[in-house]
C-alpha cells in the first residue's frame, strides 16, 4: 500500500490517451503522487521548486547566454509548442490552437533534453504563492509560508502556461498567481523532481 494521506484518481485527465500528460490534478494529489513515487523506488521525489523549475525551462548553459522570455529564443509559434497561437507574442504569425493537451515529446526539447516547458498544461510548483523574489532562498529550495495560514488555504505558483494560455504566459519568466491548492482543471498537471546529490 504505498498511500500516504490521499486517495487518488488512476486517471483523472480529461484529455484520455496514451502519453498525454496528466491533468485534473490539484497540488495536493501531485504532492501524493511524489511521495507514493518515492516510497515505491527509495527515492526522493518531489514537485519542483518556482526557482527548479525556471532553471530547468530557461536551461541556460553558461553566464554568458542571453535570457530569452522563451528556451527557444524570441518568440513561440505551434511548430514549438501547444498553447492558444490564435494570439501571437511577436511577429509571427498566428498558429493552430489545438484546444486541448498533445502527446508528450511532440516537440523538440530544450537544451537541457525537457520536453514540453512551454505550454500544454500549467505545471504545480512546491512553494507558496509570493508576490515578488524579496528574500527567496539562494538555494533554489521552496519558499514556504507555513505556520501563517493553514496549507488547505494556500496558493501555489503554477508555471509554463498551457493548451488554453496565450503565448505571452508561456514564457520561461511567467508565474500563475492566486491560485489555490485545492484548484484542478485540464489545462494544469505537474512535472516530478528527483533529488539526487550535487555533482561538480
Amino acid at each position: 500500500d504505498l498511500k500516504v494521506e490521499l486517495d487518488l484518481n488512476s486517471n483523472p485527465s480529461e484529455f484520455k490517451g496514451d502519453n498525454l500528460p496528466v491533468e485534473q490534478v490539484n497540488w495536493f494529489e501531485a504532492v501524493e503522487f511524489c511521495q507514493r513515487l518515492s516510497r515505491l523506488t527509495g527515492k526522493n521525489y518531489k514537485l519542483p521548486s518556482e526557482a527548479q523549475w525556471e532553471y530547468a525551462c530557461r536551461a541556460i548553459q553558461n553566464e554568458a547566454q542571453l535570457y530569452p522570455p522563451f528556451h527557444y529564443g524570441e518568440t513561440l509559434t505551434s511548430d514549438l509548442a501547444n498553447y492558444r497561437a490564435i494570439r501571437i507574442y511577436a511577429d509571427e504569425a498566428e498558429g493552430e490552437y489545438r484546444e486541448q493537451t498533445t502527446l508528450v515529446r511532440q516537440f523538440d526539447p530544450n537544451a537541457f533534453g525537457l520536453y514540453d516547458m512551454h505550454g500544454n498544461v500549467w505545471e504545480w510548483c512546491e512553494d507558496d504563492w509570493h508576490e515578488n523574489y524579496q528574500d527567496a532562498p539562494t538555494d533554489g529550495s521552496a519558499r514556504s509560508k507555513m505556520g501563517k495560514k493553514p496549507q488547505k488555504d494556500s496558493y501555489s505558483v503554477l508555471r509554463g502556461g498551457s493548451w488554453y494560455a496565450y503565448p505571452v504566459v508561456c514564457r520561461s519568466a511567467c508565474r500563475n498567481i492566486y491560485t489555490g491548492r485545492d484548484y484542478r482543471n485540464d489545462y494544469i498537471g505537474f512535472r516530478v523532481l528527483c533529488v539526487v546529490g550535487r555533482t561538480r
